[in-house]
Formats: C-alpha cells, structure tokens, sequence
C-alpha cells in the first residue's frame, strides 16, 4: 500500500516539473560558480546561512530545477528569490541544480520516528529526508520556515497539488509541531566525490 502510495505521489510530483526535465544537463562546476550568488542565503553547500532560507544541498536536480523555474515563471513567488531567478537562463537552472544536487544530505533523528508528523512521512520521510524525488528534504530546517511555508499552502498563497490539501488540514498546533518536529532534526550536507 504504501509503495503505491509513493509511486503515485512521485508522478503527481513529477508531472509538476515537467519543464525540468526539459532543460539541458546541468555542469555541476559552473553551477558552483553560479552559487557565489546564493552563499549568502543557501551557502555554498546549500546549507542555509538564515532562518528563512530552506537548505538546497542534497536536493534532487529536478525539484530544484523545477522550484528555480517556477520563481523565474511567477508561478512561485518570493520576494527575493523572484528577483533572482527572473534573470537565469536555463543552462544556468540546470548549472545550478547540477551543483547543489551533487551534495548529499543525512539527517539523524533525535526522538522516537513513530512519534514524526503522520501527514508528512509518506513524501518526507521521518527523519525528514524525502522518499519521493519531487518532494523537498525538511530535515534541520528552521520551525519558521517549514511553519511559513505550510501556512502559505493553507492559505492559498503558495499553491501545490499535494501539499495545498494537506495543509488544509492541519491546524495552528499541527504545522507547529511539525515544524519542530523537522526542525529537532540533524543535518548534514556533504559534497559528493
């Protein structure tokens, strides 16, 4: 049940980045380069320097394709990152998810994974590292981040097949304790020889 679970969800997901795989192969040592722009933010690793920046290191080329795309497009909007990608061109979306793709990202637990957010271990995992390619790694990510981001799917503000109906359902002490929940979490992200 729960691998069809998963296999659905990673179609829904996948068909969501469709312009993604429509880009040419990314040069993971340009993308680097391309990075200095993001350090401040993300890092150079692409763990995150500020509260509000979610950590970019280990994700899958695809999804952060595919979330570059979507600010460059407006159908993702934000402040800063708008204003950032609206000037990338697509060899360089590539470059870059290529980059921070080629990291990895482990994450250890430090209570009981039965105890993790039941609405979210399906596509995230417990341990907050995602099991569907699609879906983002909430491991070690600030509470007011995740916390933001699940308020702006309730709201409508940000908008996702998926994650728009889960949250919701969820309540103001529902998306707090899984922010914390990921937010308790231990990261780390590594360049990958």
């Amino acid at each position: 049940m729960r691998r069809a679970l998963l296999t659905t969800l990673g179609g829904v997901f996948l068909a969501g980045s469709v312009a993604a795989a429509d880009l040419p192969e990314g040069d993971p040592a340009k993308g680097r380069k391309l990075a200095g722009q993001c350090r401040a933010c993300h890092g150079l690793d692409g763990y995150a320097r500020i509260p509000i920046a979610p950590h970019i290191g280990g994700e899958p080329a695809s999804y952060l394709a595919g979330q570059l795309i979507a600010f460059r497009e407006g159908t993702r909007n934000h402040e800063m990152m708008s204003v950032v990608a609206r000037g990338l061109k697509d060899q360089q979306i590539a470059d870059l998810a290529a980059w921070y793709a080629r990291h990895g990202a482990t994450a250890r637990l430090t209570a009981d994974p039965e105890m993790a957010p039941e609405a979210c271990v399906a596509c995230h995992g417990a341990d907050g590292i995602a099991l569907v390619e699609d879906a983002p790694n909430l491991a070690g990510e600030t509470n007011i981040y995740i916390d933001t981001q699940l308020k702006a799917f309730r709201s409508g503000k940000r908008v996702h097949e998926i994650m728009t109906e889960i949250a919701l359902e969820m309540s103001d002490q529902d998306i707090r304790a899984a922010a914390d929940w990921y937010g308790d979490v231990k990261l780390e992200i590594e360049l990958k020889e």
